[in-house]
């Protein structure tokens, strides 16, 4: 197979909405053909109408169900870029009031659901000879902060998995790269979070004038993953110019 004219073509999870609906559309619009992954069928359906797109029912935290869409994408002929952005945040108590099972639940989601996508498609990637894994984390997982509990210890542990991947897959040839973003305005990240206060998901944005919203982080993806294959973008921070720092966020009004 001749690998710079062979047409694009990926695996995007959580592609239901927010990053990975952004993203699936943004690689679509390049002539990519594009599975979008998502537990909600309901939600894939607008995606379903995008040509290059093809939705697929999948949970990552159950293997079965990777199983499944691996078995799915084979026999419509594989993939050469996996992005994992299946992934979220729940609650913002403290380490000593946190809840066990919103901590289990970011862990699962986060960092095992990582591990169970690409540990299916790996051997795919691999036998492409030129593949990519890109891995959405965060700015949490590389930067504690109060009210991150639960969702630091889940991004910290996806934020080193992404680091051994790179270490131990370039014999392969396979390309990793890490997009972490910091404050980005979406549909659902907020209040999902926040228990479906939309209230107090409002607050979290108040003030800032241009948060980053899906499509900005969508660009950024996209471009990590079409240049030539030998260039690495290792890790890539994103974040709103008013966000100078995890603690720091310019507010006006």
């Amino acid at each position: 197979m001749n690998i710079e004219s062979a047409p694009r073509r990926a695996l995007v999870t959580g592609a239901s909405s927010g990053i990975g609906a952004a993203t699936a559309l943004r690689l679509t619009s390049e002539g990519w053909r594009v599975f979008a992954a998502a537990r909600r069928a309901e939600k894939l359906e607008h995606l379903a109408e995008q040509e290059g797109i093809i939705p697929v029912v999948c949970d990552v935290t159950d293997p079965d169900q990777v199983a499944s869409l691996l078995e799915a994408v084979s026999e419509d002929g594989g993939i050469d870029t996996l992005i994992n952005n299946a992934g979220g945040a729940l609650g913002v108590e403290s380490v000593a009031e946190g809840r066990a099972e919103d901590w289990r639940w970011m862990y699962e989601v986060n960092v095992l659901g990582t591990l169970n996508v690409t540990q299916a498609f790996l051997p795919m990637l691999r036998a492409h000879g030129e593949g990519t894994v890109l891995n959405l984390t965060s700015t949490a997982g590389t930067v504690a902060y109060e009210g991150g509990a639960g969702y630091n210890a889940a991004k910290f542990g996806q934020h080193s998995l992404t680091g051994v991947l790179r270490l131990e897959e370039a014999e392969h040839n396979l390309r990793v790269i890490e997009v972490l973003p910091g404050m980005v305005r979406t549909e659902e990240f907020a209040a999902k979070r926040l228990r479906g206060d939309a209230a107090a998901a409002d607050k979290v944005y108040a003030g800032v004038k241009k948060p980053l919203v899906a499509e900005d982080v969508a660009e950024v993806i996209a471009r990590a993953v079409t240049l030539p294959h030998h260039v690495n973008l290792d890790q890539i921070v994103i974040r709103p110019v008013a966000q100078a720092a995890q603690h720091k966020v310019i507010r006006t009004g």
